[in-house]
């Protein structure tokens, strides 16, 4: 069986690790200059999209911006998997709003900006906390601008007035003061049975998620359910094939969603050595029709993406339980390089993994990495 996925970082490299001991042939396609290639070498296959379409079996996606003309010939030939109206809402935080409000899914109130005077209105009826999204092709932290008081108004607007908003609206959000990020990965095969990895907690600095935990301490089954059933609804609207990813703020006891990702997750990254099956292989045996494999924990996990450096210490190997995935590119600021999978009995005992492996790394580009171990250590 073929696979051939849009989109040839490294989701796309760790899609097809996962797949090459099912039997399941993976190819990809860089959607920067329209050409099909390998996903490890990203070395070209001599092989037109048309006619990688025609040899697959199915396609999909390993992130949501693919230009629209490529999606479309994707959908077109009938084997896109998920569909690509669930990537689109993805890709567009007006479509993303449209169907949490139309499935009565809470989110953060919001506004839709598509000229900058209706920021006025939106700081009366928000508030003059607000928090601004560019409703494409925003990530990382990229896109988005924080009004703190009203004050910045005003230098704000003049900043925004350079956009083209009648093409690419903004989103003015309600900052709420939520207590931890979270996220829920989940799978929905093609006969429509799904399965849920635990809930992650996650930590971001500067825009960029840099540490998960999983399972998330705390986690209450009501949490739990406001979780699935959001992640229900959403599969359930789009008849939807794959990996999905549900962002999630709390506040109290409820659960807010802040964003969905219609493919495998950064915040799922932790699967690889945490679980038997990982959202990767997961995904592929999604969408070829295999049967599900198991998503429950085999205990406590971490995962620390490495950003924007490469001077760590390969000796962090020999540490137990740890775990290096790189993506083979070069440093660049705020570019993931890889990520390091860590895993632990207990919440203490992961702690302390995270606590030798500080000693290995550049810890100034990890501002995370040890304050979480210290509250983990805390909670057995």
């Amino acid at each position: 069986m073929k696979v051939l996925i849009y989109g040839s970082g490294q989701l796309a490299q760790m899609m097809y690790l996962a797949a090459v001991p099912l039997g399941i042939q993976v190819s990809a396609v860089d959607v920067g200059n329209h050409t099909v290639v390998d996903p490890i070498s990203k070395r070209s296959l001599e092989l037109s999209i048309e006619d990688a379409i025609e040899q697959a079996d199915v396609l999909s996606v390993e992130f949501e911006h693919v230009p629209e003309d490529l999606l479309e010939q994707a959908q077109s030939s009938g084997k896109l998997l998920p569909n690509s109206e669930a990537i689109l809402a993805g890709a567009d935080r007006v479509r993303e709003k449209a169907v949490l409000s139309k499935l009565a899914i809470a989110n953060s109130e919001h506004r839709i900006i598509t000229q900058v005077e209706q920021l006025d209105e939106a700081v009366e009826t928000l508030g003059d906390k607000l928090i601004i999204k560019a409703s494409r092709d925003g990530y990382d932290g990229y896109g988005q601008w924080r009004l703190a008081h009203i004050e910045q108004l005003d230098s704000l607007k003049n900043t925004l007035s350079q956009l083209d908003l009648q093409n690419v609206p903004l989103i003015a959000e309600k900052m709420v003061p939520f207590e931890r990020e979270l996220s829920l990965v989940g799978v929905r095969g093609l006969q429509g049975d799904i399965q849920f990895y635990p809930l992650a907690e996650n930590l971001h600095h500067q825009g960029q998620l840099h540490v998960s935990v999983a399972p998330a301490p705390d986690i209450t089954e009501n949490l739990n359910q406001q979780a699935q059933l959001a992640f229900k609804k959403l599969v359930e609207e789009y008849d939807y094939v794959g990996v999905l990813a549900v962002e999630f703020f709390q506040v109290g006891d409820s659960l807010l969603v802040n964003e969905i990702a219609p493919r495998v997750h950064n915040s799922g990254h932790w699967t690889q050595q945490g679980t038997d099956t990982s959202q990767f292989e997961n995904h592929i045996r999604a969408i070829t029709g295999l049967p599900l494999g198991n998503t429950k924990a085999k205990g406590k996990s971490a995962m620390i993406n490495i950003i924007g450096c490469d001077d760590y210490s390969t000796d962090l190997l020999s540490i137990k339980n740890c775990h290096l995935h790189l993506y083979g590119k070069t440093v660049r600021p705020k570019r993931k390089m890889g990520h390091i999978n860590l895993t632990g009995k207990t919440y203490s005992e992961l702690a302390e993994v995270m606590t030798t492996l500080a000693k290995f790394l550049p810890i100034q580009a990890f501002p995370k990495l040890l304050d979480e171990a210290d509250k983990l250590a805390a909670i057995d």
